[in-house]
This record gives structure tokens, C-alpha cells and sequence, in this order.
């Protein structure tokens, strides 16, 4: 895990694009509001990887939306339910939930369908204030992080020296 962390802080300091980390942030943050252990999940997580974007960005923001989740469930759910009870949306929902395939994607869940539109909603905003906060992170931040007594104390153990050469990017 740390290493992990070290990659992404590899790549917030070094050459990969603001852009490809900023779209990873928001594929994370898209994939995280939506409910895991389906069809539809499943495929547009298989998607993502035909984008370019940063996946240790994808997964840490994943991972990080996963934990909040309980904290904004109902939201997610109260959104999910009113746009499944759009009188005008029902014959195209039903056409839907008659297809072959589609209904294994559990789209006409409450908590599945308030996660796509929260995650399609917020991808945007999200991507353009990792696009200005990234270059912040580099100027401001980072130099602070690499001159810590605890970094230095860290980069002197043989063991966990790398974090050192991440946050030198």
C-alpha cells in the first residue's frame, strides 16, 4: 500500500500530465458513487481502461470515495429514485429492463442509477479542480512534504527509502 501511494505521489511530482491524473481522480470518483459487484460496474470499469488516464489516481480515489460512501448513501439513494420515477423516463426504463442483457446491470436500482448521474454530474467539476490543483500541489505542497523531518527521517531507513525518490519526482 505504500508503495502505492508513493507511485501516485511519484506522479502528482513527476512528468505525467495534469490531465491524465485529474482523469483519473474523476474515474475514480465516478466509479467509486456507483455500487461495485455488478454488470454495469463491471463494464464501465473495463471501459476506463480504454481512456488515458492515471490508474494509481483511478483506484486511490476509488478507494477513498468507497470509505465515504456511508456517509452520503442516502443522498446517492434519494437521487436514484427520483430519476427512476420520472413519469417520462418509465417507457424507456421498462424497454430497458426487457432487453436481453441490460438488466444485469441493475441500472433500475436506486443506489445504481443516483450513482451514475452523481458520478456523470460531478465528473467534470471534478476533473477541472484536479486540473487546478495539481500544478498548487506541485509549486506549493510538495516541497513543503520533501523537506519534512519526517520524510528525511523516512528516506534515511534502507527499507522505505523510495517514498524519497517519489517525492523528488
Amino acid at each position: 500500500m505504500i508503495k502505492g501511494i508513493a507511485k501516485l505521489i511519484l506522479a502528482l511530482n513527476g512528468n505525467v500530465g495534469r490531465s491524465q491524473i485529474a482523469a483519473g481522480f474523476a474515474w475514480g470518483l465516478l466509479l467509486g458513487l456507483i455500487p461495485a459487484g455488478n454488470a454495469f460496474w463491471i463494464v464501465l470499469f473495463l471501459f476506463s481502461f480504454f481512456f488515458t488516464h492515471h490508474h494509481g489516481a483511478k483506484i486511490s480515489a476509488l478507494a477513498f470515495i468507497k470509505i465515504l460512501y456511508p456517509l452520503y448513501i442516502y443522498q446517492i439513494d434519494s437521487l436514484g429514485w427520483y430519476i427512476l420515477h420520472i413519469d417520462s423516463l418509465r417507457p424507456l426504463f421498462t424497454s430497458l429492463y426487457n432487453m436481453p442483457f441490460v438488466p444485469f446491470t441493475k441500472f433500475n436500482n436506486t443506489l445504481v442509477m443516483g450513482g451514475l448521474a452523481a458520478g456523470l454530474a460531478l465528473w467534470l467539476p471534478v476533473f477541472i479542480i484536479f486540473i487546478i490543483l495539481i500544478p498548487l500541489f506541485r509549486k506549493y505542497i510538495s516541497p513543503k512534504i520533501r523537506n519534512s523531518k519526517i520524510i528525511r527521517f523516512v528516506a534515511k531507513s534502507p527499507l522505505l527509502s523510495f517514498i524519497d525518490g517519489a517525492l523528488k519526482g
